[in-house]
């Protein structure tokens, strides 16, 4: 991940990887078990793919960014790096928090359904809010506090 010394957006660029492959590998998941599997399968997969394509915008809107930037000379000035990895932090932040409210909302739509499918639904995005709290958690944690 990265440590207080790495670029900024090296650290960007390495996460946004990292979203892109799970991205790439819950649309895959998604469509596998959307095509093979039953009506609660099919939930669990819609997810799978819903959420493996946000997120794979997200990692290229990130890629892209991170790759103009570093492109800029300022934007590897200490002061410009630090206002950076605050800002990134706190984005994971908030999205670790909005996460939680993913796998609550998702645990009520599975329990609140008897339709095999919205069950599915449900589990589905408990699976995905539950994978990108523990990423973004992990990579939160990582970014160290930088004074310029």
């Amino acid at each position: 991940m990265g440590s207080p010394q790495t670029d900024i957006w090296q650290t960007q660029t390495h996460l946004s990887q990292r979203l892109l492959t799970c991205a790439g590998l819950s649309i895959g998941a998604g469509l596998t078990l959307a095509r093979f599997g039953d009506r609660f399968w099919r939930g669990v997969g819609a997810q799978g793919v819903g959420w493996g394509l946000i997120d794979g915008a997200l990692a290229l809107f990130g890629l892209r960014r991170a790759r103009a930037e570093s492109a800029q000379p300022e934007a590897h000035a200490p002061a410009r790096q630090a206002d950076e990895r605050a800002k990134l932090r706190r984005i994971l932040a908030l999205n670790t928090g909005l996460d939680v409210g993913y796998v609550l909302g998702g645990l009520a739509l599975a329990r609140s359904r008897h339709d095999k499918f919205w069950r599915g639904t449900g589990l589905g995005i408990v699976i995905q809010g539950g994978f990108l709290f523990v990423f973004d958690l992990l990579h939160v944690l990582n970014l160290r506090e930088v004074r310029a």
